[in-house]
């Protein structure tokens, strides 16, 4: 059963002459529990869908749909509330707040929640043992590693507990290491049940998720069946095959 529909998803910046459609009619499903990864040039438009995906970016046209609820179509309040309710989103940078301790960083989303603090910090401190840094909640930004600080992003984007997470090039900024990292990081989010589109340029990430598509001129290309994978190169075999749609239907 599909959780998640996009729809004929369109988004154009500027006017007239000037006017460049970023997306242009992007059509397929996502089904609960499901782990994608989204591939493709720069500029393709990767990065826009997943803006509209994640209720920050309206689009031009067409349908976004999680769980029956048809987002664009509810008022900025409700959009928010589904938000904080539905999703976490990890953005291309760690997007940090360079002041505030780990600890109160992880805190951040659930400032609009009526809760006192010292569950607030539970649940925070619930999310850095998730991601294995409970030993640095009390340090800033900057007294931490790369690595970490994509785990501390993680970490924040988990925190309210989302039915889905929308994570934007996750391992962008990291070595190796440290992808592999994260990689079996999203693998225990996903055996949770946290349904996970992530858009990323690696080829060995991509191939960790249960399916890809990919983006090529602002459209979801259709593709072949790839051959079953073997070998995966962060050691994670995907409860599936990759492969891309069967399903999509391309513009």
């Amino acid at each position: 059963m599909s959780y998640i529909r996009v729809e004929d998803l369109k988004k154009e910046y500027g006017k007239g002459e000037a006017a460049f459609m970023a997306v242009r009619g992007m059509r397929f499903q996502v089904r609960q529990g499901e782990f994608v990864a989204i591939v493709g040039e720069s500029g393709s438009g990767k990065s826009t869908l997943l803006s509209m995906m994640g209720a920050l970016n309206t689009p031009t046209k067409g349908r976004y749909v999680v769980d029956d609820i048809d987002v664009y179509a509810l008022g900025l309040d409700q959009r928010a509330k589904f938000r904080m309710e539905f999703l976490g989103f990890i953005f291309q940078s760690f997007h940090l707040i360079p002041y505030l301790n780990v600890m109160e960083n992880v805190m951040l989303p659930l400032a609009v929640k009526k809760m006192k603090r010292h569950e607030k910090k539970e649940m925070a401190g619930l999310a850095l043992k998730h991601v294995g840094l409970s030993d640095k909640k009390n340090r800033l930004p900057n007294e931490i590693s790369g690595g970490e600080q994509e785990r501390v992003a993680i970490a924040r984007s988990v925190v309210n507990n989302p039915t889905i997470l929308l994570a934007d090039e996750p391992t962008g900024n990291l070595d190796t290491k440290n992808s592999r990292e994260i990689m079996k990081l999203f693998h225990e989010l996903n055996g949770e049940g946290i349904t996970i589109v992530m858009v990323t340029h690696n080829s060995d990430c991509a191939r960790e998720a249960e399916r890809t598509l990919c983006v090529s001129d602002g459209l979801i290309e259709e593709q072949e069946r790839l051959q079953k994978i073997v070998e995966y190169p962060f050691g994670v075999k995907p409860a599936l095959d990759v492969y891309t749609s069967e399903n999509v239907a391309v513009r």
